[in-house]
């Protein structure tokens, strides 16, 4: 897997002129249903994508034409571009469209350097950059500088979905990132679900994270997408992808699902490299995994190994998702980021649980972040997202 190459949106059709004909076009053929706050969005990434048209802050050429030659090169200019436009935060609650506004928005942005990428894979590239520039550098301490010309040489504007920061280890590096980015000329876009001053909140140390807060609300527009519907459940078409409850029966689904889906009754052993290390998948079978709700969430497992088992499988089945809550706080969390994995490569979730989505995590210290969860793990089931290709 090549954590360098610049990851693809979701294939759209290529509209013109900018994303507010591209959301008037899907509204009139009743792809959309018209929602005043998607139209105002729509209007305010369309302005955006004017002052972005041909946009290009001209990176310096690296010596070489090598990624190392390109990640190692610093550059001496420290001030801002003159002219380079503000980026835009767009904030709501889950199922609101902002993924699929912003893919419209990036689909025709007229600049030759762009990207388009989960924030959870920006971050783990980040820290996979980090550690690989202070083995080649040990005598140099500062790794920012050159991270920061990496990142701009691939991209001039940087789009984030589901811009969220619960890790230390990201909330230390990212004022600093950040900062030497928009020194650089990079505009960002970025979804989230949570307002920038709420962002980091309520965890230790956060004080030394709020001039990242401060740069971002002075470099970023913020704009609410008040939409009053979920469009994710609307798309709901019943497929059997979600058994409940536990037991004999949805077992035998489950079996009849990964026979159906591989043409074997069962999977071989599968080990997967992540960072130096190695992650086992018990069963797999032409890009199907299974696996039970212990192995994937109940072992010390991050994003760096949920994103390597959604770029190696097309499908996962699940057994025994329990009911989460305080007893399991880390048991949730981590099925969180690995629901976040999977639906940000558009892999197949069939899986039993105890409960129904809405009902699996109802009370504790995750319960109110569950919520974009339950949100996709319903879409996942719908006929318009087991259509979708998978991404790697």
């Amino acid at each position: 897997m090549d954590l360098a190459a610049p990851s693809t949106p979701a294939t759209l059709p290529r509209p013109a002129p900018g994303p507010l004909p591209a959301y008037r076009a899907r509204v009139a053929s009743g792809a959309l249903v018209p929602d005043q706050a998607q139209a105002l969005a729509a209007e305010t990434l369309q302005d955006l994508w004017r002052r972005l048209r041909g946009y290009d802050p001209h990176p310096e050429a690296p010596e070489g034409g090598g990624f190392f030659s390109r990640f190692f090169r610093r550059k001496s200019a420290e001030g801002a571009p003159e002219g380079t436009p503000h980026g835009l935060y767009l904030v709501g609650g889950v199922g609101r469209g902002k993924s699929m506004l912003m893919d419209l928005f990036f689909a025709c942005a007229d600049l030759p350097r762009k990207r388009r990428i989960h924030f959870h894979q920006f971050m783990q590239e980040c820290h996979q950059r980090i550690h690989a520039w202070k083995r080649a550098h040990p005598g140099e301490p500062d790794p920012i500088p050159p991270l920061a010309d990496a990142v701009a040489a691939e991209a001039a504007l940087l789009c984030f979905d589901e811009f969220q920061v619960h890790d230390i280890a990201d909330a230390m590096i990212l004022g600093r990132l950040f900062e030497a980015l928009f020194h650089r000329g990079v505009v960002v876009v970025a979804t989230s679900n949570t307002l920038p001053q709420d962002l980091f909140k309520g965890r230790p140390g956060r004080d030394a994270f709020l001039p990242f807060i401060a740069l971002i609300r002075e470099r970023l527009d913020v704009l609410v997408l008040d939409a009053a519907r979920d469009y994710r459940r609307e798309r709901i078409l019943g497929l059997p992808t979600w058994h409940t409850p536990l037991g004999g029966r949805a077992e035998r689904a489950l079996d009849a699902a990964f026979r159906e889906l591989t043409g074997e009754a069962r999977g071989k052993p599968c080990r997967l490299a992540v960072l130096g290390r190695s992650l086992e998948l018990p069963e797999v079978a032409r890009g199907v995994a299974r696996a039970d709700f212990e192995a994937l969430c109940g072992r010390h497992l991050g994003p760096a190994d949920y994103l390597a088992l959604a770029t190696h499988i097309h499908t996962l089945v699940l057994d025994g998702v329990p009911r989460l809550g305080a007893e399991n706080a880390d048991r949730a969390r981590r099925f969180i980021t690995l629901v976040d994995a999977l639906y940000e490569h558009r892999c197949k979730l069939v899986a039993s649980a105890e409960a129904p989505p809405d009902r699996l995590h109802e009370q504790g210290e995750n319960a109110a972040m569950f919520e974009r969860t339950a949100s996709r793990l319903v879409e996942m089931q719908s006929q318009e997202y087991l259509s979708l290709s998978h991404l790697t």
